[in-house]
């Protein structure tokens, strides 16, 4: 039998990038997918292109920093399915400038998307997965949540919350059979990283005692893993997947 065979998974930002490829990952290992993700045409086709393959992925055009849309995508997706196993809470943006620079509107949009947007769809979840006795949450923080990086006062901050945020659901869902953890991804090789000039991206690879940038299916393997059962007592941790980079 496949790793999530017949587990029900919510992928937040799951038709692009990082999303994307776990949207791929829980597919093949036999899950449901539902795709949250805001861009409308992306995401029926993406949804479409797995069908094709035989996949059961659907989509639900959610932003998911509107509270009442999360909701009521939640019970839509307990209505299609009967139930919700795994929330993988990857969506998130950068908005990035240095603290001379970055205005209040920054501040805002990144705090929105990456610190309550987890929130809002942690909170329209649980539920239902507490009325199951079984649950995966899984949210994405960063390396830079944990040791800071210039330039990304606002990223940092919603990254490092995230943590926060998980370490006290692990301890208040933990009886109710579920478990939260996080991954911290080092840099990874995704089209947001397309707009940095190569000789920046070089002094990255260069950092990183792997030697390269990460690939996002790397960090689909590592939330595939936390989704699991191989990982069923494994709650409240943070996973960094950084190739070494913050030794």
């Amino acid at each position: 039998m496949k790793r999530l065979q017949d587990r029900v998974a919510i992928i937040t930002g799951g038709a692009n990038g990082i999303g994307l490829a776990t949207t791929r990952r829980f597919a093949e290992d036999g899950a449901r997918v539902a795709i949250w993700d805001i861009s409308k045409e992306k995401g029926e086709a993406v949804a479409e292109a797995f069908r094709a393959e035989g996949k059961d992925v659907v989509f639900f055009q959610v932003n998911t920093t509107d509270y009442p849309a999360v909701e009521a995508a939640a019970k839509a997706v307990f209505d299609r399915f009967g139930r919700i196993d795994i929330l993988i809470n990857n969506a998130g943006i950068t908005r990035d400038a240095s603290m001379k620079k970055i205005t209040l509107e920054q501040w805002d949009q990144v705090i929105s998307v990456n610190l309550s947007g987890v929130f809002h769809c942690t909170k329209a979840v649980h539920p239902y997965m507490a009325e199951a006795g079984f649950g995966r949450i899984v949210s994405a923080s960063s390396v830079v949540g944990i040791y800071g990086n210039f330039g990304q006062t606002n990223y940092a901050a919603t990254k490092a919350g995230v943590i926060g945020m998980t370490k006290v659901w692990a301890r208040e869902f933990g009886r109710k059979g579920i478990t939260a953890n996080a991954v911290a991804p080092g840099f990874i090789a995704t089209e947001m990283m397309g707009t940095i000039p190569e000789e920046v991206l070089q002094q990255l690879r260069e950092k990183t005692p792997a030697g390269r940038l990460g690939k996002p299916e790397e960090i689909a393997a590592a939330y595939a893993f936390l989704a699991s059962e191989d990982a069923a007592f494994i709650n409240g941790t943070v996973l960094s997947v950084d190739g070494g980079l913050v030794l």
